[in-house]
C-alpha cells in the first residue's frame, strides 16, 4: 500500500508518496495541485512515513533542518541508479560535488554521463540531494525539477555564490 500527499510550501506545491518500506517519490511540480491526502490505510506505516517526510521537508525549506533522517524505499531504479542515489546521500548539507566525483565512487570517470542520467531519474530529490551535483566547471549543470528550484535550494545551502554562471 501507498499514501501520498499533496501540500502547498512556501516554495510551491509538493507531493510526497511513500510505501510502508519509506519514501518513493517527492514530486516538487505535482499537476494535481489540490491541497489532500490518499490512502489505501489512512493510519498505516506508509502514511507515517509520508507525514514525517512532509514534516522534515517543510522545515528544510524554513531553513531549521540540514539533514533529513527518513528511510527511503529504494526498490525504483537500476542496480546503478540506486548506487548513485545512494552516494549523493553522504554529501553534506552546504557542500556540492561534481558528476565526475559521484562517477568516480560508483564506478570510474567513464560513467559521469550515465550518473547525470541516473540523478535525472531521482525520484526523491531533495532528500536524495541531487541539487547538490555541479558541473566539473563549477556551473550548475542540470536539475530534474528545473533550474529556479537548485538555485533557491543551493541558495538555502549557502553554495550558489561560490559557483560559476550560477545565475
Amino acid at each position: 500500500m501507498t499514501y501520498a500527499t499533496t501540500f502547498k510550501t512556501s516554495w510551491g506545491w509538493v507531493k510526497i508518496t511513500a510505501s510502508g518500506k519509506g519514501v518513493t517519490s517527492i514530486d516538487l511540480s505535482p499537476a494535481d495541485r489540490s491541497a489532500r491526502q490518499r490512502s489505501a490505510e489512512m493510519n498505516g506505516e506508509a502514511a507515517s512515513i509520508a507525514q514525517e517526510a512532509r514534516a522534515q521537508l517543510l522545515a528544510y525549506i524554513a531553513g531549521t533542518r540540514r539533514e533529513f533522517s527518513l528511510s527511503i524505499d529504494w526498490s525504483t531504479g537500476t542496480p546503478f541508479q540506486r548506487n548513485v542515489w545512494k552516494a549523493i546521500t553522504r554529501i553534506p548539507y552546504g557542500r556540492v560535488r561534481s558528476y565526475q566525483w559521484v562517477a568516480m565512487r560508483v564506478g570510474g570517470k567513464q560513467y559521469t554521463r550515465a550518473v547525470g542520467m541516473a540523478l535525472g531519474a531521482n525520484p526523491v530529490p531533495i532528500v536524495v540531494p541531487c541539487h547538490r551535483i555541479i558541473a566539473h566547471d563549477g556551473s550548475l549543470g542540470g536539475f530534474s525539477c528545473g533550474l529556479p528550484w537548485k538555485r533557491r535550494l543551493l541558495s538555502l545551502e549557502g553554495t550558489l555564490a561560490q559557483l560559476r554562471n550560477a545565475q
